[in-house]
């Protein structure tokens, strides 16, 4: 049986990712991020250093779009015995869920495909792709696997500390309060993955006291790390990248932990200094 999984870019992960898989292609559906009249799409060519160089230096502020219900048509498995599993960002913050959803009403296999809103992003989503090859090596049928990676989904969770929050706040992805909260100069917040939405966890006076923060919870909000991986993805900053995966790795069994550089469309909602947990 031929399967396929297809993410949006904001997976932060490039189109060979499982080119050691038999029987399981992967492709990336990118995001576009609009600067004036320049388009940055956020595929395996991109210079994200460059985006972000352009991004800070423009008054104007830049837009993001969705990948369009065509665009991941052309990505569903050619096969027409096959199966698709498609993962996107959390609706709450962009449309391509629903432009997946959209793509597989108007596919002539849509009984073959599963299309799962992650309700986060970044390393969310390699973690559950990560998942989706597990249990199709198991053998098992597309409804059980469909309904297995879902209650998986469930089980997950995603903290973030950004440095700035510009790209958020100007293009509507946090609730004003929320948005003014995290732009107070004298804290820094801890935020959560909360169904999809952005939440404020603990307020914390320094980056570094936000960084011991997000180590102590994902012990509060995961009782079992043993059998999980975990997942850190950065945008230009290695170095407190490093430090979380020592401390975390000190603290709890996770199977793996990973560190990642934020893509395209990561990179640009997170600017520089961000990181963002997956568990």
């Amino acid at each position: 049986m031929k399967y396929k999984i297809v993410v949006d870019s904001s997976a932060n992960l490039l189109n060979d990712y499982l080119k050691n898989e038999e029987n399981i292609d992967f492709e990336v559906a990118p995001l576009t991020i609009r600067l004036l009249d320049e388009e940055f799409i956020d595929n395996d060519n991109l210079d994200v250093k460059d985006m972000l160089k352009k991004i800070n230096a423009s008054e104007v502020g830049a837009k993001s779009s969705c990948p369009s219900p065509n665009d991941f048509l052309k990505t569903f498995n050619s096969d027409k015995d096959g199966y698709t599993f498609v993962i996107t960002i959390t609706k709450k913050l962009s449309g391509s869920f629903n432009s997946a959803i959209v793509a597989k009403e108007m596919s002539e296999n849509k009984d073959r495909i599963y299309v799962l809103d992650s309700k986060a992003t970044a390393g969310s989503m390699v973690i559950l792709v990560d998942k989706l090859v597990e249990l199709i090596k198991k053998g098992l049928s597309f409804a059980e696997i469909s309904k297995e990676i879902k209650a998986y989904r469930d089980s997950m969770n995603l903290l973030f500390a950004l440095d700035k929050f510009d790209s958020l706040v100007k293009n509507g992805r946090m609730n004003k309060v929320v948005a003014f909260i995290a732009n107070l100069a004298s804290i820094k917040a801890l935020c959560y993955a909360d169904d999809g939405d952005i939440r404020i966890k603990e307020k914390i006076r320094t980056f570094k006291g936000v960084l011991k923060r997000i180590v102590y919870n994902i012990g509060k909000m995961c009782e079992n790390t043993k059998d999980r991986i975990c997942v850190i993805a950065h945008t230009e900053n290695l170095e407190s990248a490093k430090f979380l995966k020592e401390e975390i790795e000190n603290a709890y069994e996770f199977k793996e932990v990973r560190i990642m550089d934020n893509r395209g469309l990561c990179a640009f909602y997170s600017l520089e200094g961000g990181l963002i947990v997956s568990f």
